[in-house]
């Protein structure tokens, strides 16, 4: 499962770099076209903070960060990699959101975001941030509700096994 989750996780860079060199390529910058009247829509912006664009200016801790994140998450699925499914995608969708975002910051200081919720007020966002929420929300769900009960089964296991 770990080189399919590291396999995940490029397709998510690559997914994330190609959407993103389309909009620098094919939308100006704040050009907001329609893609789902009154839902989304697809707005060229630059953020150089982090959601909200909190911690503006601050380069430097948006690439160490996700540095940290990155590394630490690439640790814990080779750690795990006979784990759970679940743990491995989500730790993917966070290594690949993280990776691409971590490439804009390098590369320009600031990132391309182009996804915006019409329905109500939410910082316009991008492919990779879709990933890294989703990952995180999987996580946090194998984290509660799996991995306890994975780790009591392997102990049964490891009884059974020295009876």
């Amino acid at each position: 499962m770990l080189v399919i989750s590291f396999i995940i996780a490029a397709a998510a860079v690559a997914a994330d770099q190609l959407l993103k060199l389309y909009i620098d390529k094919n939308i100006a910058f704040d050009e907001v076209r329609k893609f789902i009247p009154h839902v989304l829509s697809i707005t060229h912006v630059r953020n150089p903070g982090a959601a909200w664009s909190i911690m503006s200016g601050k380069t430097w801790f948006l690439i160490l960060l996700p540095c940290v994140i990155i590394a630490a998450s690439i640790w814990f699925m080779v750690k795990n990699r006979h784990g759970s499914k679940l743990c491995m995608l989500s730790l993917a969708l966070i290594l690949g959101g993280g990776i691409g975002n971590l490439i804009d910051r390098v590369r320009m200081h600031e990132v391309i975001d182009y996804l915006k919720c019409e329905l109500f007020s939410f910082p316009i966002f991008n492919f990779a941030d879709i990933c890294v929420v989703i990952g995180a929300a999987l996580f946090c769900i194998y984290m509660f509700f799996f991995d306890e009960s994975e780790k009591k089964d392997k102990k049964k296991e490891a009884g059974k096994d020295a009876g």
